[in-house]
């Protein structure tokens, strides 16, 4: 029997959502993951992202916080995710 998934999420949208990751040029996330690594095995990380995603076992990881300067000298935080 063929179960579908509770979560109907095309996987053109994961691959599109990833290209704009991939876009901003961030630095890494909490979990030190840079996006040259993820791309090692891009094809099988794309599919693991969306298969949790669309089964509903997708939690995001915690947002790493760091602080930038601002022009007037005071800093900004600024929250950098993970790339998966």
């Amino acid at each position: 029997m063929n179960q579908a998934k509770p979560f109907c999420i095309p996987k053109l949208e994961v691959v599109e959502a990833y290209e704009r990751v991939k876009a901003n040029k961030g630095a890494a996330g909490v979990d030190g993951q840079s996006i040259e690594e993820f791309e090692s095995n891009l094809k099988d990380n794309l599919y693991k992202l969306w298969n949790r995603m669309s089964s509903g076992s997708y939690f995001p990881p915690p947002v790493m916080r760091v602080e930038i300067p601002k022009g007037d000298g005071r800093m900004r935080p600024l929250g950098i995710p993970t790339v998966s």
